[in-house]
């Protein structure tokens, strides 16, 4: 019974990470996804690099996000967009400061939905 509902616990945050990164895109002129299909693709793989990548990613630079008090951290998603970017096709960014944005407006969603991609 618990992995059923881990399971649709996933397949819900897939959905609202989607829906979420969807909105952000059409906010944003830096930022082009193909389909929706992609828009939830990209959101299955944000969900994947948070929960392993970006965890050793921040504790390789704890020492500069303590000495920037935690501002590293927003250059540390960008660089989490960035990478999904170059995994997915059909999911472009047309730079660093967009990525960085993109990040930004989608936690930002993501808070309105009550959804934190990649944590429970």
């Amino acid at each position: 019974m618990a992995q059923k509902n881990q399971a649709s616990s996933f397949l819900v945050k897939i959905l609202l990470g989607g829906i979420s990164v969807l909105i952000a895109e059409f906010f944003l002129a830096g930022i082009s996804i193909d389909t929706w299909v992609t828009g939830f693709l990209l959101a299955a793989i944000l969900i994947l690099i948070n929960l392993t990548i970006k965890p050793l990613m921040i504790l390789l630079t704890l020492p500069l996000t303590l000495l920037t008090f935690g501002l590293f951290l927003l250059v540390i998603n960008a660089l989490v967009i960035l990478l999904a970017d170059r995994i997915i096709p059909g999911f472009e960014v047309d730079g660093f400061w967009w990525a960085m944005l993109f990040a930004i407006v989608l936690s930002i969603v993501n808070s309105l939905f009550g959804n934190k991609l990649g944590s429970d």
